[in-house]
């Protein structure tokens, strides 16, 4: 297997939508609460199959950096839709051989600090790649959205031929999965020729979606901000307007400060562009959180037993919980307008760094993918905010 240079800025998709979350709080009576909010029916669901075998550390770094701004990047469309990811990983010695060494790693939820925490647990080791075993379970074990217009996408991406498995046709998996309006975009981390000549783009080809390449020279360009450490530190005073509920709200609350800690290691912009995309509504929390609870009408104040609460509002009355709860909606709604704001600031100190070192995200691997997304999302009828 050749070793590749993978400090290339690979993509994963994630993302895929949803515009600024606008939780907002009514007044300050006791039966205050934030205002709900109609509830996304427009689903995007979207599976990511990594190549997890040795030559494949660069992909998956480039999937932990790259991950929040992918999703700020497609926040921008519209109608707000409910984004669900799955994980697999496949080409792994360390897998079920049985399985072709493919493994479900995350089912699609849209739980993204979950998402984002299984990334941080893959490690590479040597194997055989089968890209056709690996599309036809995320096609088969997934339970995707049966929405008449929901957008269902594979995104599949290694080094290696695309057509090794002897078991399985490449073309009749790609078949079977476009027969069920699911979407295959490839990406090959090698020279564009060499993915075209081993079945990658054939595979997109056959299920409706774009091939990508990237060559080992290439990449993404990552420019630290004057803007990042505030947007950082801001990301994390967001933490505090969550209110935890129900037996598992003080693990995500945790795991949210975690994925917080696995951002900033990977450097000040992907810690900027995780605080940048928990300001989105793509970034969603009802099920532990009451604030987003209340607001998708996901569950009744009213009716929560004591035990199911934060310890500091067991002894409030139920005007005092309301209260509360709308207090700290309201909160989460300016630290988002200060995000927001500052990011914007971020986006336009990059554009400018970009031009004055004279590089181009033209051909970039997240910039095709990018675009790839983008026009497959308006065939199912979304648009985005910054079209002209």
């Amino acid at each position: 297997m050749k070793h590749m240079n993978m400090s290339l800025a690979i993509l994963v998709v994630f993302g895929v939508l949803l515009p600024v979350l606008t939780a907002s709080a009514e007044g300050r009576d006791a039966s205050a609460r934030p205002i709900a909010a109609p509830r996304p029916t427009r689903y995007v669901d979207l599976a990511i199959c990594l190549d997890t075998s040795n030559s494949m550390d660069g992909l998956i770094d480039s999937a932990k950096k790259k991950l929040w701004a992918i999703v700020n990047e497609l926040a921008l469309a519209r109608p707000r839709p409910v984004l669900r990811v799955a994980i697999y990983q496949y080409g792994n010695d360390g897998l079920d051989k049985s399985n072709g060494w493919v493994q479900k790693v995350s089912d699609l939820t849209d739980d993204l600090d979950a998402v984002y925490g299984k990334l941080f647990e893959l490690r590479t080791n040597g194997g055989t790649e089968y890209v056709a075993r690996v599309v036809r379970a995320a096609t088969e074990q997934l339970k995707w959205s049966t929405e008449k217009n929901a957008l269902r996408i594979i995104v599949v991406a290694g080094n290696e031929p695309a057509t090794q498995d002897r078991k399985y046709k490449l073309k009749d998996v790609c078949g079977d999965t476009a027969n069920k309006g699911i979407i295959i975009n490839t990406i090959f981390c090698g020279s564009e020729s060499a993915g075209r000549n081993t079945g990658w783009a054939d595979a997109a080809r056959w299920a409706d979606g774009q091939y990508a390449a990237i060559d080992q020279d290439g990449g993404t360009v990552v420019v630290k901000t004057p803007y990042d450490k505030k947007l950082s530190e801001l990301g994390a005073k967001l933490n505090s307007t969550y209110v935890a509920y129900g037996k598992g709200g003080g693990r995500h609350a945790e795991a949210q400060r975690l994925q917080d800690t696995n951002a900033a290691k990977l450097g000040a912009p992907a810690a900027a562009d995780r605080a940048a995309a928990k300001s989105t509504g793509l970034y969603r929390n009802a099920g532990w959180d009451l604030v987003d609870a209340l607001r998708e009408n996901k569950v009744d104040l009213d009716k929560l037993k004591s035990e199911e609460l934060p310890e500091k509002m067991r002894k409030m009355t139920v005007a005092q919980r309301k209260e509360y709860i709308a207090g700290q909606a309201g909160k989460r709604v300016e630290i988002q307008k200060q995000i927001k704001e500052l990011n914007a600031k971020r986006a336009e100190h990059v554009k400018k760094e970009i031009a004055r070192l004279g590089l181009s995200e033209k051909d970039s691997f997240d910039a095709n993918l990018r675009r790839a997304i983008r026009e497959q999302a308006v065939k199912k009828n979304f648009r985005f905010e910054d079209a002209q």
